[in-house]
């Protein structure tokens, strides 16, 4: 068989188990049991007598409990046909019955006519009535006439032939009464009608319950054999009950009485498995039902029938009876009209079947999918004109052609396989398929040919298949560029977070899993929020793609590079199967170095070089990871690559995961303490360095632990927003902060009212003072809220992000000025950062840094450079404030340089509530002086002590934080 036979090859469908045998066995034996007893006389006269008269009333009256029975426990549309059959069953057997009386009980002869020919004359009207109840009923005028010309022509013909050879002779029969006479028609003549009916019927059975039905007409065509047989003139004269004749009557009741309960199935099961097997019934092409033909033919041969009936009496000699005339020009005057009737019907139908197809065949040639018929040997027997459309090939080109030459090699395989498993499925389970494979395109599609994507919807066609075909090339393209974006970064064309885990997680736990040397290297640009602060967006995305490209062309060809997500790349790089664990280790710093370097040179964006550099991390595939444990332990040492100067390669330890968890401890902590109340805010005296009055006070905020232990802010503060892994603490951090200024506000607006109206400067982030929870608007309603005047605030700007856009910080502190508030830069001197933020934001007072005054005193150098920034700042008309003045000697030297205010431990540290009032009610400190009587001296530690005598703690510089 070729292979498009060998696709379309049909597989023996599984059958529903068969129904029992045991019923049809016992029947047989019964009926055959009984015409044997029958053939050999039973015995004896009597029980003949007996066997033949009561045993076909027992008979009967088991058809009629049957039917009855039957019609009583199911309600199915033929209950009706069903009580009647009853009915005709049981005067069967009650007209056996009586004539058993006669023979048997009275040992007399019957009667003629007797009760016993009434009941028998009963048995065919309800029969009659029955099989009109279970015929497919016609749904037009034109079928119910039909139908009766054809009983009436079946019925004529029998009429026609049965007078002609045996009626004829029975009417004139001499010495019998009219009853007698009657008596003697009204058999054959009711058996004629219910054979007519038998036969007009047989034709127009209902296909539902199609066993039963076939059962019954069986019984009763029985019973009517047997009927005729006893009317000739032959067996009549000598019929004895008990005879084989009874044999015939029996088996007739007996099939009556197994008709219903055959399949025994309701109505709507009946259809379904009606409609199931037709479905399953395979006719071939241009063959029609043998039982749709005999039908078609029924009337012309019950007319041959009739013209037999008279060619006899003409053969005979005998002149033709007015009966047989009148019976005959009956039956040719209603096959005239039957055919009349018939030719109309057939008119219309055919234009009909014409408007039909018309129909079809515009949906068909107009549809846009390609509909395809192959026969079994796989061959295209129809192609509809879409195909020209769909495939750039004519329908009459792939006419012809075998469906597997078309269908792409590399899925032929797949739909053969899907074909077969679609053809062995049961119809009713499977009434269709979908199918999807490439297809040959021809020469007239554009883009040439090629393979197109095709989908097809499949169904069965007498043996063969129907394709009800369509192109979603599209579709698949489409489907293929959507999973590669979901895979992919839209930006850079690297496979994205999702796929880079997916495939350290084959790399971890598949076959490679030993491979121990294995590594995932965690990337960040360093400078990366600067190029798009600078340059703009654009630039920067540019500068991603480009650093994108450099990354996968270093790496190998068996690792794999992607975008995590912003500035943020990863390398998988694989093992080589290396035990040795510095030559592992080399070899991975070796490739992550390589990255570095690559990725850290410079980048040509528009016409300009951009440079940014590369920290990487670098973990490795340990023995018992996760897939999210390797990632976490890269990002670890890369974030730690970044605080130790950025630019750098570092490898994991395992005791960064111990930072981690000690941050976040420390983070738990300082949520619970910012909820528990356990901060203070401490402040520190502002003094003028030329009369040590305290112009000013600074809120610091301390956390006291539960063990009492004082922290500064480097100490709790190390949980803030230092990058990914601490978001938790950069949280607590901002609520600290807004915690911070309200009730550095509200303590001042208390002092205030005491009489102590000197301003508070709390110090906040670049980042705390963009945030959306301290706008202008919140902090003009704070300070309206406590009564505290706008000028009494102090806004310290502690350090300079650079993510932070100096634009956005600009607009901020304007607005926050036009309210009176003050503006701090701190750390002024510090770095590159803060003269960026002198000349770009609106600045008040400059704090100079610690380091400019620690060694202001001892380094020429120092003293010079503090001196220039000094000057600077009085020549830009703002207020300088030292921090970290601990020393005379650094009073007396920033005093002549210039500097009119400082804090620090030289005049006061941080003081709680009641000892900063008693330092503001004093107003001032006092002024060290070398060349007077109170010359200050430096002891052991950092603390200047006074000689005056009656100088208190809170004068001599005493920790002012210690518990009373």
């Amino acid at each position: 068989m070729s292979a498009p036979g060998a696709m379309l090859s049909r597989s023996p469908a599984q059958t529903s188990g068969a129904p029992s045998p045991v019923p049809q066995v016992a029947l047989a034996v019964v009926c055959g049991g009984y015409a044997v007893g029958s053939t050999m006389g039973w015995g004896s006269p009597r029980v003949a007598a007996i066997m033949g008269d009561f045993g076909l009333s027992f008979a009967a009256l088991v058809a009629a409990v049957s039917c009855g029975l039957y019609a009583r426990k199911y309600a199915t549309p033929f209950r009706p046909a069903w009580v009647l059959f009853a009915i005709s069953s049981g005067m069967a057997g009650l007209g056996n019955g009586v004539w058993g009386w006669y023979e048997v009980v009275r040992a007399a002869e019957v009667p003629s006519p007797s009760m016993a020919d009434f009941c028998f004359l009963l048995f065919a009207p309800p029969a009659i009535v029955g099989l009109l109840v279970l015929a497919k009923r016609p749904v037009t005028r034109a079928g119910w006439v039909c139908l009766g010309l054809d009983a009436w022509l079946i019925a004529g013909s029998l009429l026609t032939l049965s007078w002609s050879l045996a009626l004829a002779h029975t009417a004139h029969f001499q010495g019998r009464t009219v009853a007698q006479s009657a008596l003697s028609l009204a058999y054959p003549l009711l058996d004629i009608v219910l054979v007519s009916m038998v036969l007009a019927l047989h034709f127009r059975r209902s296909s539902v319950h199609r066993s039963a039905i076939n059962t019954a007409i069986a019984a009763l065509a029985t019973t009517v054999l047997c009927d005729a047989l006893f009317s000739s003139p032959l067996l009549h004269d000598h019929y004895r009950s008990g005879q084989i004749l009874d044999a015939g009557w029996f088996a007739g009741s007996m099939l009556f009485a197994y008709a219903p309960w055959v399949g025994r199935r309701t109505g709507a099961e009946a259809a379904a498995e009606e409609a199931r097997l037709a479905a399953r019934r395979p006719q071939p092409s241009g063959s029609r039902p043998i039982a749709g033909s005999l039908a078609a033919l029924t009337p012309y041969l019950a007319a041959a029938v009739c013209t037999l009936g008279i060619l006899t009496n003409v053969l005979d000699g005998r002149r033709i009876d007015r009966v047989v005339l009148f019976t005959g020009c009956a039956v040719v005057l209603a096959l005239v009209v039957r055919q009349g009737i018939m030719l109309l019907d057939n008119i219309t139908l055919t234009q009909e079947l014409a408007q039909k197809e018309n129909h079809f065949r515009s949906l068909v040639q107009g549809s846009s999918d390609v509909i395809m018929i192959a026969a079994p040997t796989g061959v295209l027997r129809y192609v509809s004109p879409a195909a020209a459309g769909v495939y750039g090939r004519d329908a009459e080109e792939l006419v012809g052609s075998e469906l597997a030459s078309l269908i792409h090699p590399e899925d032929l395989g797949r739909v053969v396989h899907e074909v077969r498993r679609f053809l062995a499925a049961s119809p009713e389970v499977e009434p269709t398929t979908r199918i999807e494979c490439r297809f040959r395109a021809g020469g007239q599609r554009a883009g040439g040919n090629g393979w197109l994507n095709v989908e097809s919807t499949v169904n069965r066609h007498h043996g063969g298949l129907i394709f009800n075909s369509r192109d979603v090339t599209e579709r698949v393209r489409l489907q293929a560029q959507l999973q590669h974006n979901a895979s992919h970064d839209t930006l850079t064309d690297l496979p994205n977070r999702a796929l880079f885990t997916e495939r350290v997680t084959k790399a971890v736990t598949g076959r490679r899993a030993t491979d121990h040397d294995t590594a995932v290297l965690y990337i960040d640009l360093d400078g990366f929020k600067q190029v798009n602060d600078t340059i703009g967006h654009q630039a920067g995305d540019e500068l991603l793609i480009q650093a994108a490209r450099r990354l996968a062309e270093s790496v190998r060809a068996g690792d794999i590079a992607a975008r995590l997500g912003g500035d943020e790349f990863a390398a998988l790089i694989t093992g080589d199967g290396t035990r040795d664990h510095a030559a592992r280790e080399f070899r991975i710093l070796e490739i992550a170095d390589r990255l570095r370097v690559r990725l850290s040179e410079p980048y040509r964006i528009d016409g300009r070089d951009v440079r940014v550099a590369a920290s990487i991390g670098v973990a490795f595939a340990e023995p018992g990871i996760s897939p999210a444990g390797l990632l976490r332990n890269a990002d670890l040492a890369m974030y730690r690559a970044k605080q130790a100067g950025k630019g750098r390669v570092e490898l994991y330890a395992p005791q960064m995961q111990d930072e981690v968890a000690h941050r976040a401890e420390l983070a738990s902590k300082l949520r619970t303490a910012l909820q528990d109340g356990e901060f203070a805010l401490l402040h520190q005296p502002v003094v003028e360095l030329a009369s040590g009055k305290i112009t000013a006070v600074a809120a610091h905020a301390r956390w006291r632990s539960a063990e009492g232990i004082l922290f500064t802010p480097a100490e709790f503060l190390r949980v803030g927003d230092r990058g990914r892994l601490t978001d938790e603490g950069g949280e607590r951090a901002a609520e600290l902060g807004r915690w911070q200024l309200e009730e550095a506000v509200k303590q001042a607006a208390v002092r205030h009212r005491a009489g102590h109206q000197v301003p508070v400067a709390v110090r906040l982030s670049a980042r705390r003072l963009l945030d959306r929870a301290l706008t202008p608007k919140a902090i003009e309603a704070l300070l309206a809220r406590h009564g505290l005047p706008s000028g009494a605030l102090v806004l310290e700007l502690s350090e300079s992000d650079p993510r932070i856009s100096l634009d956005d910080l600009e607009r901020r502190l304007v607005a926050l000025r036009r309210l009176g508030v003050r503006i701090a830069l701190d750390g002024f001197g510090s770095g590159d950062a803060a003269m960026s933020a002198l000349r770009r934001l609106p600045i008040d007072i400059l704090r100079l840094d610690r380091g400019l005054i620690d060694g202001v005193v001892e380094s020429a150098r120092l003293h010079k450079i503090t001196a220039g920034l000094l000057r600077i700042t009085s020549d830009l008309g703002m207020h300088a404030v030292a921090e970290g003045v601990d020393l005379p000697e650094q009073v007396l030297a920033l005093r002549s340089m210039g500097c009119t205010h400082g804090m620090g431990l030289a005049f006061s540290g941080p003081l709680d509530e009641p000892r900063l009032r008693r330092a503001l009610t004093r107003g001032s400190y006092p002024v060290p002086d070398l060349t007077g009587q109170g010359r200050a001296v430096v002891l052991s530690g950092s603390r200047p002590v006074r000689r005056s005598a009656g100088a208190g703690a809170e004068e001599t510089g005493a920790s002012p934080v210690a518990p009373k």
